[in-house]
């Protein structure tokens, strides 16, 4: 029976690998501090955060979420620690809530590898407060016990670790500021929940754990009600992968556990829209063929909840980027758990003198070596499993989709119309692990797009020093440009505006379709005078729109302002941008997207380094993405470092073109 506890009340606990699992609503950081005797903490090395998220006996998640999953095993802390506390903080600088008391009390639970419940903590309370200790573990004459604390600190993080004796606080609680910063930036948001009701329940299963078995981690503590984490939620960074997409958005990200599913994971997920009023049931979704005893279903395209088959898609996709990430997750931990399970029987074989006598020590290092070969092989073998039932699932959702959500090469393209209506979210590139090279997820991003892209032209993060920067920078552009023909196809005619400033025109032929087939309204900008010119004419109408929906008089707008949706695509910069551009180029990517003005750079970050942190803001607001296979992106539920691919055209192929001549005839047409 779960113990409900209040501020002040502990709770013994019978055994020692456990999560604590925190539900807030909104992004939050969750760590936790290693203290002695004395309630001191030693040193930075004794806090795990975002940027060192293993410490021994206990991992955190690695970046801000909605939800978190602490993993805890007691009986692996180092002799000398006494005390646990687990920490809770607003993120800093990201736009978000700034104290707690303008958030849902955030919600704490105790919780076994089985998922039951040990105890649980409800913070309330809180106000001008940005960081709290919500439980500490604690050791009392050789008994683990749980106490809810609910100490709030208006100060934060640094007020928070000094009071806890650390003398490095306030330098910890920078550090820890800006890797929660980058964590957002880099990672996407999952779709909100689903609900009970749902129609698709995904398992991510294996056998049920036996004593030599890393601790299980089921989804969902039972009582608990999910936090809304809505997929377009507002703010600059963060994990949108969309509204901007799969990597990256004001982070709704929700880390999940990191060892081993031992059962099917918990309750349903709701992927239904975060904007859809449920008048009514949505549409019965395929269902597919029963299957033979004892094998898994049959994977059928659109077997997702949602209101048209696009929508089932789209949920589908995520599912299965989920599963994945979830599935790998606990294959890493199953590993990473057996070699440190064989170094511990090692080292304390090894600790006794007499063991290193005659064969005694070779033997124990066999055996300790055989059932490490043993765990990792049963938790590959449930992870070849799973990966197998994706691909099937894959085989049957790639054919299926949209021209928005297909790849270049997909026949869906040939048969391509100009859409009447704009569609959820738009393909930017495919998303694969190291364990699974020959599955890879559509990476969707939400429409409309709520935060800019980055296409690095830089050689920063790739292996190969024999990289040639100018084609670097001729694929950077053609990604650009092929992520452009993709906007402005599956937006109606009329609807979505492409601008292009080139100031050198070193950008001419990777922009020589976009050129030619007549979809721009007007040639590329080049000069000081043209990036100035189109610069200002996009400020303006940002200014423009914000006093028009801020003072409730949107039709007062100037009648020749274009009400489309417009992108601007920027080529080398800063070479050609002059103080001024730099500023308007930060406004937009601030402030525009809000208004339906989208950004798209084309850059090295290496280029602007003169520039210092004043264009941190500006790379942080953008979605990176590569021309070439880079593993940047993090996934937002345990942050894995996902390789991303680009969605561009095959060598050779015309469908480019023929999709946007029939883009430039719709919208001559939609121009008469």
């Amino acid at each position: 029976m779960t113990a409900e506890l209040v501020r002040g009340q502990n709770h013994p606990l019978s055994q020692a690998r456990l999560e604590v699992r925190v539900s807030a609503g909104r992004p939050i950081v969750a760590g936790a501090t290693l203290s002695d005797e004395q309630g001191r903490v030693r040193g930075v090395e004794w806090v795990a955060h975002p940027g060192a998220p293993t410490l021994p006996g206990l991992e955190v998640s690695k970046q801000a979420a909605a939800d978190h999953r602490l993993a805890f095993d007691l009986d692996a802390l180092p002799g000398t620690v006494h005390r646990v506390s687990v920490l809770l903080a607003l993120p800093a600088g990201v736009g978000g809530p700034v104290r707690f008391g303008a958030v849902a009390a955030p919600f704490v639970a105790v919780t076994g590898l089985d998922g039951v419940e040990v105890a649980s903590y409800t913070i309330t309370g809180l106000d001008t407060e940005s960081a709290v200790v919500a439980l500490e573990l604690y050791r009392r004459q050789g008994v683990w016990k749980v106490r809810a604390v609910g100490q709030g600190y208006a100060g934060g993080l640094a007020e928070l670790l000094t009071d806890q004796g650390l003398s490095e606080a306030r330098q910890l609680a920078g550090s820890i500021n800006e890797a929660v910063a980058q964590g957002l930036a880099r990672s996407e948001s999952a779709p909100p929940p689903r609900t009970a009701d749902a129609d698709r329940s995904r398992q991510a299963a294996a056998s049920a754990p036996g004593p030599d078995q890393p601790y299980a981690a089921p989804q969902g503590a039972p009582g608990t009600v999910p936090p809304q984490s809505p997929y377009d939620a507002p703010g600059p960074q963060g994990a949108s992968v969309p509204q901007t997409g799969y990597p990256g958005g004001p982070a709704q990200p929700d880390p999940s556990a990191v060892t081993q599913p031992s059962a099917p994971t918990g309750g349903p997920v709701d992927y239904s829209h975060p904007g859809r009023q449920a008048a009514a049931p949505p549409p019965p979704a395929p269902t597919a063929p029963p299957a033979a005893p004892g094998q898994p279903a049959q994977p059928v395209a659109g077997d997702a909840t949602g209101w048209s088959m696009e929508e089932r898609l789209y949920n589908q996709v995520w599912g299965m980027f989920e599963d994945l990430a979830r599935t790998t997750a606990a294959y890493r931990s199953a590993v990473d758990f057996a070699d440190s399970r064989m170094e511990q029987e090692l080292d304390k074989v090894l600790s006794d003198p007499r063991s290193r006598i005659g064969g005694q020590g070779d033997a124990a290092r066999e055996a300790a070596q055989a059932k490490r070969a043993g765990l990792v092989d049963q938790a590959r073998a449930a992870l070849d499993r799973d990966l197998a039932q994706l691909a099937a699932e894959a085989e049957v959702v790639e054919p299926a989709l949209p021209a928005a959500y297909a790849s270049w090469d997909n026949p869906v393209w040939h048969g391509y119309r100009v859409p009447m209506e704009i569609p959820m979210a738009l393909r930017l590139g495919d998303l694969r692990l190291p364990e699974s090279e020959n599955l890879s997820i559509p990476m969707l991003v939400r429409l409309p797009l709520e935060r800019g892209l980055w296409i690095d032209s830089g050689r920063a993060g790739l292996d190969d020093p024999l990289t040639d920067s100018d084609e670097l920078r001729r694929l950077a552009m053609d990604t650009a440009v092929a992520h452009a023909a993709r906007l402005l196809a599956v937006y109606p005619a009329g609807e979505f505006t492409v601008h292009v400033i080139d100031p050198a025109g070193s950008g001419a032929s990777s922009l020589a379709p976009l050129v030619r087939s007549g979809v721009l309204d007007a040639p590329p900008a080049a000069g000081a005078a043209g990036v100035g010119e189109v610069l200002a004419r996009l400020t303006q109408r940002v200014d423009l729109v914000q006093m028009a929906v801020r003072g409730g008089v949107a039709d007062s707008l100037p009648p020749d302002l274009d009400t489309a949706e417009q992108l601007l695509i920027v080529n080398d910069f800063p070479h050609g941008f002059d103080d001024r551009a730099v500023t308007q180029l930060r406004y937009l990517a601030d402030e525009g997207p809000a208004v339906g003005v989208h950004l798209m750079m084309v850059a090295d970050r290496e280029d602007a380094a003169a520039y210092g942190p004043l264009l941190d803001p500006l790379w942080r607001s953008l979605l990176r993405l590569t021309p070439v296979p880079d593993d940047h992106l993090a996934d937002p539920w345990v942050g894995h470092a996902w390789t991303y691919e680009p969605a561009l055209v095959p060598p050779g192929s015309q469908v480019l073109q023929q999709v946007l001549s029939q883009v430039a005839a719709a919208r001559r047409s939609w121009n008469r």
